[in-house]
């Protein structure tokens, strides 16, 4: 019987050695996974941080994904607010930029393309509501003189209250497509001055119409005086950072996919996305 019972506790100890050494297991596994994904983050997750430069269109009810409705963008707006997240200007990124400062975590900048009156009447509401900095890209030619895009008054009622001006082309053309280099110096620097001579300050920034460009195309942005320019992440491919700016797509669906705005406020989803 003693044998027996010194067999049983043998065996019941080499059990308990064998949980043990599986628990542990698990546990050195754990960590490993632990501390890669931390040395991941470190080493190289975090050096490609940006700032995302949020883009976004139109504003109202169409079931087009270039519109936002009034009610979600607020919703937007209003979670940047509660979460605070550092709303700011297009020209704070690019000084920053060029100081060579290192961008605050949760910071965000907000930009409109063309310049339509739904603009004017739902976005600039909400942004003023929330105190919030934005930049429109105006296409200068359709100011005041298509029915559906803001007017100069309405432009210079934005700018009195905060908003911030760039240059999107006289007339929404395909730069790259344009054959002579009067046509391309009209296009970017005639928009530039359209503007500027409308509201009376400068106009220091310029976005790509359907975020297409070319090296001369963005030589000819500099040599106008821009200080920067933005387009779309699928173009962006150069080192030239605050000439070749990428930004991110908001869309109505962001919304009501939490995750999706999530991941695109994260600083990270130019780094991961494919196309």
């Amino acid at each position: 019987m003693r044998k027996e019972g010194f067999v049983s506790c043998l065996r019941a100890e080499g059990r308990s050695m064998i949980r043990n050494i599986k628990k542990h297991k698990r546990l050195v596994v754990c960590l490993l996974f632990i501390s890669t994904l931390f040395s991941f983050y470190i080493l190289w997750l975090s050096p490609h941080y940006t700032v995302p430069i949020l883009m976004y269109h139109r504003f109202g009810y169409e079931s087009n994904t270039l519109f936002v409705t009034p009610e979600n963008f607020d919703r937007q707006m209003a979670y940047l607010k509660n979460k605070k997240y550092n709303v700011i200007s297009f020209d704070q990124l690019v000084s920053g930029m060029k100081q060579n400062k290192k961008p605050r975590r949760h910071t965000v900048v907000i930009t409109i393309d063309d310049g339509y009156k739904d603009v004017y009447q739902y976005a600039f509401p909400i942004l003023k509501k929330y105190a919030f900095p934005a930049i429109i890209f105006l296409i200068s030619d359709y100011v005041d003189t298509k029915d559906d895009f803001v007017s100069w008054e309405e432009v210079k009622t934005m700018s009195n209250g905060g908003i911030a001006f760039g240059a999107h082309t006289r007339r929404h053309l395909l730069l790259t497509t344009l054959t002579t280099e009067e046509e391309l110096r009209d296009e970017i620097g005639g928009s530039k001055y359209i503007i500027e001579r409308k509201l009376g300050i400068p106009v220091d920034y310029f976005c790509y119409p359907s975020g297409v460009f070319d090296d001369k195309v963005k030589t000819m942005v500099k040599n106008t005086g821009y200080k920067g320019a933005c387009g779309i992440h699928l173009f962006c491919t150069g080192n030239d950072t605050t000439y070749e700016l990428k930004r991110i797509k908001i869309t109505n669906s962001d919304t009501t996919k939490p995750f999706n705005y999530l991941s695109k406020l994260s600083g990270y989803y130019n780094v991961f996305r494919s196309k």
